[in-house]
């Protein structure tokens, strides 16, 4: 899991048009199923730990257009040297107490964020081994929305990833990134208003725009055939003082552990 970017839109039949018809098929339809668990923070920041289960779907169909559980609906073609990707889906939530697998009652009074739509943007570059990646996303604002949880916000990411490891026991892939948002993501995330404060155990903070944190991942791949495989990732981030310096931030570096098995056909 911050000057601000101007509000981003993009019209999914415009972009089709403007990309030659042989870029947007692909032989037949793929469907990749997976279900695993994984160790992370409560919330970003949070030192409490939670085991939740992971269970995902995506669907391509042969123009392009794909349908995945954790981006949403979209279209994408991937070139040799390039791809493009964009989608519409829904923002991560946080809850002021524990639920489930969600939230923390260390937030009691912060108010809950609540998911959003949102629009994505990701682009990716290949060169060589080494492949460049930027995913910009856009949450929708909702009229009846609180002001302190609810506001539209713009996030950037900006990762470098290349092979480590190739041979008998799988494929290793390293990354490194970087993660940017406007000051309403920051206010959002990391910011506690007076009516918060007022509400909460937590003093009155303001955060700004620009960098959210730092990252590194580590994704170690071994097939058991052409249909399975089973994917382990291991994500650290260590979060920027304009995110690191607010009261709702417990641990400054994060960590979570992820493992999946994956089934495509």
């Amino acid at each position: 899991m911050p000057v601000s970017l101007r509000t981003f839109s993009l019209s999914l039949t415009s972009l089709c048009l403007l990309l030659p018809g042989d870029s947007l098929r692909a032989e037949d339809w793929q469907t990749t199923l997976r279900a695993g668990a994984a160790s992370t923070p409560r919330y970003s920041g949070s030192d409490e730990r939670v085991l939740a289960p992971l269970v995902g779907v995506e669907i391509v169909s042969p123009y392009g257009f794909f349908l995945d559980s954790s981006r949403g609906l979209g279209w994408g073609f991937d070139e040799d040297d390039f791809g493009l990707s964009v989608y519409v889906g829904a923002s991560d939530v946080r809850k002021d107490r524990k639920t489930g697998y969600k939230g923390s009652d260390d937030l009691k009074g912060m108010g809950s964020i609540k998911s959003r739509p949102v629009i994505g943007l990701d682009g990716r570059y290949h060169m060589g081994p080494i492949v460049l990646e930027a995913n910009f996303e856009h949450a929708l604002e909702k009229d009846d929305d609180d002001h302190d949880t609810g506001s539209a916000w713009n996030r950037l990411k900006l990762s470098l990833n290349m092979p480590l490891y190739e041979g008998r026991y799988g494929k290793v892939i390293g990354g490194l990134n970087s993660q940017f948002g406007d000051g309403d993501y920051l206010r959002t995330w990391y910011g506690v208003s007076a009516a918060q404060a007022a509400r909460s155990r937590f003093g009155a903070y303001k955060a700004h725009g620009g960098l959210i944190s730092r990252g590194a991942d580590l994704t170690w791949t071994m097939p058991i055939d052409e249909q399975w495989s089973v994917s382990t990732v291991l994500a650290v981030q260590y979060l920027n003082h304009e995110a690191a310096d607010s009261p709702v931030v417990e641990r400054r570096l994060q960590t979570s552990l992820a493992g999946q098995v994956v089934y495509t056909f």
